[in-house]
């Protein structure tokens, strides 16, 4: 079982964040992801995170994908870090 099995996506805190500084509105994210995090803000004409617990954790290839480098992830140590104190929480809580 992985570690993030054990405890409810919506306490995993994976997911992109955009940084609309740096996006040119390209659309590949969106284009990219099958799994619906992204949706399109047509007044600023960028992505924008609308389900961000859609994001398979540990996935970061749309970051890759941005020619610009606009998206960004938690770094695998906070990842892990976030993980670990989350089935904490759980397993105190079941005891």
């Amino acid at each position: 079982m992985s570690a993030e099995a054990s405890v409810p996506r919506e306490e995993i805190p994976w997911y992109p964040k955009v940084n609309f500084n740096e996006c040119i509105g390209c659309g590949q994210c969106v284009e990219f992801c099958h799994n619906d995090v992204y949706g399109w803000d047509e007044e600023n004409n960028h992505p924008i995170v609308v389900n961000p617990h859609n994001c398979v954790v540990g996935c970061s290839a749309c970051a890759k994908l941005c020619p610009q480098g606009a998206i960004s992830f938690p770094s695998k140590e906070e990842l892990l870090a976030a993980i670990r104190a989350a089935r904490e929480r759980h397993m105190a809580g079941n005891r």
